[in-house]
This record gives C-alpha cells, structure tokens and sequence, in this order.
C-alpha cells in the first residue's frame, strides 16, 4: 500500500554512526552528545542478570551480563564481567534483553499526512512531521527501519548524524512507477507527459519517479542510487492508495523490471517489488527481482514458485482500520478492504510454503494507527509463535537488510544479540517468547531502549 510523496550517513572511524548522547533523566529521549574528551574511550553499558533472546532462539537464556562498549556488543558471559569504572551499570533482575525491532516496510516521510495534503503541503513541514514520527518509532522500540518510498535522505542523514532522534534508515529514495501506475498522483491536467519534460510535483519531491521505459526505468534506478539507496522500490502492480491504479492490474513490463535489476545489481544491491497478484509477482520473479512486498492477493502455485526459487516475501498484517485512511465509499477504501480481506491468505501461504518471511507495517497517512506498530507485531501471534513472530522481526528482517551489501549505510550486524554485533538492544519486563503482547505496549514494558550503544530511555538507573 505504499504512496509517493544522497546521502551516506556520516560515521565516526569504525563505520559507525555519530552517536546522540545521554541525559540523566530515566525514561526520557537524549540529546545529541558533546565530543568525547581526547583520549577518552568508548562509553561502556553493562546490563547485569539480564535473560536474552538472540534473535533466533525458541527460549531465554540463562541468567547473563552483557558489556556494551561504544556501538557494540563486547561481550556476552554467565560469569561476572571484569570490574569497568566507567561503566554505566543497568541491573536487569532477570527481565529480557533482545534486539531492537526491525520494520522492513515503512514510510518514514508518509506516516502523519493526510492523504490530501501530500501534493500540497510544504515540504518542510512534512518534514517536520517525518522527524517527530521518527522519534516515535525509536521509543516504540523499532531501532531501524527500511523506508519502501519517499524522501528520506535528509531526515536519515540528520539522524545519523545526531541532530534528531530516530532509527536507522535504509532508504529506496522514489520508488519507481509507470504512468497511470501505483505511486503516480498526478492530475489529468499533467497529461500528457513527455520523456525529459519538467518533473510533476510528486517528482520533485522525491516520493516517485514516472518511467515508461527500459531505458527510463534504469535512469531512474540509478538516480537513486546516486542519491543514497540502499535498495530499490517499483510497483510492480496496481495498489490501494493511487486513484489511477486498479488492483488487478500488472503495470511494468518485463524487460522494464529487468532494467531495474540489472542496474541494481551491477551496484550490488537489489529490487524489490509492489505487487498483489499472481501474475505481477510471477513477472517480476521472471525478471529478477529478490523480494515481493505485500502479496496478499497471490495464490498456491505462486507461493509455491517463490518458495522453489527462494524469493524473499515482505508481508504486513494490514488491519481494517487501514481501510479509514481512505473516504468512506472511495474506490480506494474498496481496494483497502480486498487486501485486508486478504491478509490471513498470504500468511497461510507464507507458513504453508516456508517462504523466507519478513515483517513491516507499511502504515500510512494514519498517525493514530502508527502508535499500534508493535501491537500489529504481536498479532501475528495468529499464524505463527511468539519466538518466530520476534526471528522474523528481528534476525530474518536483518538478513533482508543485509542484502544491500555495501550499499548498506550502517556497518556491522543487526537483528542479533551477539558478540560483535551493533548494540540496537531493548530490555522487556517480562519474558516476550511467552507473552508476545508485551511488544505491544512498548511504553510500559520496554524499560530500556538502545540504539548505536547510546541509551534513548531508561526507566531503571537514576
């Protein structure tokens, strides 16, 4: 259901993001740090008697320390950890510490907007609204997302570089679309279009990019490219929220997509696809495309194809109150119920299949929806167990990631609780592999959250 609307991040030596720093307030978001004094070392967290989800295991761990030093996981031992004077001490008494949560279908610039006012709203306050969203996201608990469209970069790079809080971002930048497609907005005052003519307000914004041709789609992969992406977005197919986009419709050719992938891959990196029919998705699977996200409309043959060719599928549990974002009696409203009507298919089939699952939201226009991210996490308790439901948000969310290669913009491991990894961690009161609905309530229940090995709230240590 996504809508329209360069920059690497800056680093500090290690490849690791500049930090934001603390405050000494429990429970409250920190303010970007002052610099280190020279010679002083990386700042070091040690979580004590703290019971761990890796990101891939069925139960806790035994009762363990964890040292955090800079952006990292130090060290993992059921012994006492080696006295540290600096070190910051937060004493678990037995709750759960694991990975932050991913969210591998979001939209960072399209969370808070009114549909109505994407084209006409300054793009300064969707901005605004972009980054007070984005600190939102964090204290839910979602240490990185993957943005699926829209312009990100800037709101990214002033994360990344301490100006304001938020989480990671791998950014797509525009996704791409075909006149008439999912993602295009224009009005039938803006036809007709001509290659090379002046771009459309959607365009200029950045939120997506018209391309009728092979050629056309491989200028606007690599322009994205240019600018940052760490992957790239098409829609592949007809979607919800565009007014000149029928479902049922398959909108790019196949030497089209093939454009894309070949530009993407020769950076690296890889496609993904909007698509919700059978044959959508088996044309971009024909075309090389690594990962299909929605698919909620896909049948048993196509399932089985996906899973036989190991093509990755980005799902979401799109819940009825999505339908609100739209008119009541609209044609997009319409199309908003057939694809909730079909979320119990596509995980019935993702299950049935064993297809490499990853979890997102994709929520729009909808900030009263936004606060619900992690109960839509928990409700996937429906299909599958407390311990697959936080892998696949965790761990397998990260692997996808992962699948940027170099075009990733953060260096290091993700998803994970483990040595060497980055140190995106949340500590839960309680125990999530038996009660999953503790993720829905990250406000009472995650009493700290950690991001880059910078502690965003703490509600234990004065």
């Amino acid at each position: 259901m996504a809508v329209i609307l360069a920059c690497a991040s800056c680093s500090t030596g290690d490849g690791s993001p500049a930090a934001p720093a603390e405050s000494t307030v429990p429970g409250q978001a920190r303010q970007a740090p002052p610099p280190a004094p020279p010679g002083q070392g990386p700042a070091v967290t040690d979580f004590r008697n703290v019971r761990i989800f890796d990101g891939h295991s069925d139960q806790l761990s035994a009762p363990s320390n964890v040292r955090i030093k800079g952006n990292r996981i130090e060290r993992i031992s059921t012994e006492a950890l080696p006295a540290e004077s600096a070190a910051t001490v937060i004493d678990g008494d037995g709750r759960t510490l694991m990975p932050g949560l991913i969210d591998n279908h979001w939209h960072t610039m399209f969370v808070r907007p009114p549909a109505s006012q994407l084209l006409t709203s300054d793009v300064g306050y969707l901005n605004l609204l972009a980054g007070a969203e984005a600190r939102d996201t964090l204290m839910r608990g979602f240490t990185t997302v993957r943005d699926l469209g829209g312009p990100s970069f800037g709101l990214k790079q002033a994360i990344d570089e301490g100006v304001t809080e938020g989480p990671r971002i791998f950014p797509s930048g525009a996704m791409i679309t075909v006149t008439s497609g999912h993602g295009d907005f224009r009005q039938p005052a803006d036809l007709p279009r001509s290659p090379g003519g002046p771009p459309s307000r959607q365009e200029e914004m950045g939120g997506s990019m018209v391309a009728d041709s092979p050629d056309e789609v491989r200028l606007r992969t690599r322009e994205q490219l240019f600018r940052g992406a760490s992957q790239i977005k098409l829609t592949a197919g007809g979607g919800v929220s565009s007014p000149h986009s029928p479902l049922d419709v398959t909108t790019f050719t196949e030497p089209e997509l093939r454009a894309a992938t070949e530009a993407a891959g020769n950076w690296g990196t890889y496609v993904t696809v909007h698509a919700y029919t059978p044959q959508t998705i088996q044309q971009a699977i024909r075309a090389g495309v690594t990962c299909i996200e929605h698919a909620h409309l896909m049948d048993e043959a196509t399932a089985k194809e996906m899973a036989d060719k190991k093509i990755w599928l980005s799902t979401q549990p799109i819940p009825a109150e999505m339908i609100g974002a739209f008119p009541p009696g609209s044609d997009e409203a319409a199309k908003a119920r057939e694809i909730v009507d079909g979320v119990d298919n596509v995980y019935r089939l993702a299950r049935k299949y064993k297809l490499k699952t990853a979890f997102g939201t994709d929520i729009l226009f909808s900030p009263q929806l936004a606060p619900k991210q992690g109960a839509l996490l928990a409700g996937l308790g429906k299909w599958f167990s407390p311990a697959e439901t936080l892998t696949m948000a965790t761990a397998t969310n990260a692997e996808l990631l992962a699948l940027s290669g170099k075009r990733s913009p953060y260096a290091g491991k993700l998803g994970v609780v483990e040595e060497g990894a980055l140190a995106d961690l949340l500590l839960v009161d309680g125990d999530p592999l038996a009660r999953l609905d503790l993720v829905a309530d990250p406000e009472r229940n995650f009493t700290v959250i950690m991001k880059d090995g910078h502690t965003y709230k703490n509600t234990l240590t004065p």
